[in-house]
């Protein structure tokens, strides 16, 4: 039995897709055939396309919402779209109807050229684009550090710390020296992780002496 696949992607794991996921729904998708990829998409070395690889057959139908959640390095999506159609497996991009492959079948060698062409012009498109977001950001983090900004996440430190967590950590500290109570229970306590709690402490500590 052929059935419908959805291929979901969003560069990482702070975007959401629902938008794509609902478009999907919107064409009796259900979730168990949608398979999502929270990952860049310069390449296609993603755990679930490539699960998703292994699990299409000859007559299977892959939809995607527009090409550029397929992928953004062109050579790559060309490459793994000859592999799709030299398996037999159709493609529907949502966005851009002329990329259905089911339209063409009857047009043999003329529909081929058709998809081909626009595939062409819709991948380096894609790609392109990722070129400008790769730049748009090195230009930001270029002004950024001209400014002086400190770019990342803010470096955790004792004064960082909130009212509460300050007063914890100082009325805890000598239970803790005295072995009274557990690094891991103080931790805890004062909500730090290992590699940030022994960083506070060694600067709490500094001001000890």
């Amino acid at each position: 039995m052929n059935r419908e696949y959805a291929y979901i992607r969003v560069s990482d794991k702070d975007q959401n897709e629902d938008r794509q996921i609902v478009v999907m729904e919107s064409l009796n998708i259900k979730r168990e055939f949608m398979f999502i990829d929270k990952s860049s998409g310069k390449n296609f070395d993603r755990p679930e396309y490539q699960l998703l690889r292994r699990v299409l057959r000859e007559g299977d139908t892959l939809v995607i919402k527009s090409l550029d959640r397929f992928g953004r390095n062109k050579q790559e999506i060309l490459r793994e779209w000859e592999w799709l159609t030299h398996n037999k497996i159709d493609i529907v991009v949502v966005d851009m109807p002329i990329l259905d492959t089911r339209k063409y079948k009857e047009l043999g060698a003329v529909g081929q050229l058709i998809t081909d062409l626009v595939l062409q012009i819709l991948s380096w498109l894609a790609e392109e684009e990722r070129t400008n977001i790769k730049q748009r950001q090195a230009e930001g983090i270029s002004v950024a550090k001209s400014k002086g900004k400190h770019l990342g996440r803010p470096k955790k430190d004792f004064n960082s710390l909130s009212k509460e967590q300050r007063a914890m950590l100082v009325e805890l500290y000598p239970k803790w020296k005295n072995d009274e109570i557990t690094a891991v229970s103080l931790m805890s306590k004062v909500l730090l992780k290992k590699n940030t709690f022994y960083k506070v402490i060694q600067e709490y500590e500094s001001t000890l002496k």
